[in-house]
């Protein structure tokens, strides 16, 4: 569950005095929505930007104009500079991005289901990115683009201690990157 899962996370930064700010785009506020029904996420939580439209990619997160027009909105590298944008522009020390296709009709070349996540650490290190091919409807992929997004997140956070708990993150199996 979601929900769960933002909890998890947020208690991890909480104890780690970090903070993180989220970008979104598809999921338009939805992330930031299961962050902030944890009792206690201001402790953590910076705030959040809606960039639903490409042009405030660019104008508030900083994504880079040629990228989006080479690219579109739809990609991985988008992804990471929404993350590294919306850390730098809300002070936070962890950012976290979503951006993609909910439907019904494809965008920038990329079919419906099509998303793209990323977490900008602290630290110069390169953003993770991870693409998700989801099907269902509109509500179905902006749902399973918000549960990724916190396991991605609590994923990283996990990663970035150096430490495991079991061999799943939010219900989900954990792979390590090679």
């Amino acid at each position: 569950m979601a929900s769960e899962t933002a909890a998890q996370a947020l208690t991890l930064l909480t104890d780690r005095g970090q903070t993180l700010a989220v970008a979104e785009s598809l999921t338009g506020g939805l992330v930031a929505a299961q962050l902030t029904a944890v009792p206690g996420a201001s402790r953590a939580f910076r705030g959040s930007v809606t960039a639903y439209a490409t042009e405030l990619k660019q104008r508030l997160l900083g994504v880079d104009g040629a990228l989006l027009a080479e690219r579109g909105a739809v990609d991985a590298e988008v992804a990471r500079r929404m993350a590294t944008g919306v850390r730098a522009l809300l002070g936070a020390d962890w950012g976290l991005a979503t951006t993609g296709v909910a439907g019904p009709e494809p965008q920038d070349g990329q079919p419906v289901g099509t998303v793209y996540l990323a977490v900008a650490g602290p630290g110069e290190g390169r953003p993770v990115a991870e693409l998700l091919t989801l099907d269902g409807d509109r509500a179905a992929i902006r749902e399973g683009s918000v549960q990724a997004a916190l396991t991605l997140l609590y994923r990283e956070l996990i990663e970035n201690a150096g430490e495991r708990i079991g061999n799943t993150v939010g219900g989900m199996d954990v792979c390590s990157p090679e």
